[in-house]
């Protein structure tokens, strides 16, 4: 086998594994959360999520629902510099990071665990 014949095969194998990893991230990607069911319910219940993209218990929060984070109805309430918080936020009552609010108007903050936000919304946990 020639040199260049080896070159080939080896970036050959390179393609492959490469094309093969990303196909793998992809699919993976598309998979259903474990909760999203509950976290659509929880959108679908009227409820908000507010938080900041540097609050460690925001992420905490996030990191209860897994892949179905993305369902979470979730406003991001700092500014881009993470200095001040966003108007919208003021006028909601936001006052410190993760704040829940509810379809009754009550308001919850710190990390809210996942029993407390299925008895806010009446969303069932699978």
């Amino acid at each position: 086998m020639t040199k260049q014949t080896q070159y080939r095969v080896i970036w050959l194998v390179v393609i492959v594994v490469v094309v093969g990893l990303g196909g793998w991230g992809i699919w993976r990607s598309v998979q259903p959360g474990e909760l999203d069911s509950f976290a659509q319910c929880i959108t679908d219940s009227d409820a908000v999520f507010y938080g900041a993209f540097w609050c460690p218990h925001c992420q905490n929060q996030k990191n209860l629902f897994g892949k179905s984070e993305r369902l979470l109805p979730y406003v991001e309430c700092s500014t881009p510099d993470g200095r001040s918080m966003i108007p919208s936020c003021q006028e909601q009552g936001v006052e410190g990071y993760p704040t829940w609010s509810f379809a009754d108007g009550s308001k919850l903050g710190g990390l809210v665990e996942l029993e407390t936000l299925a008895e806010k919304t009446g969303c069932a946990l699978p």
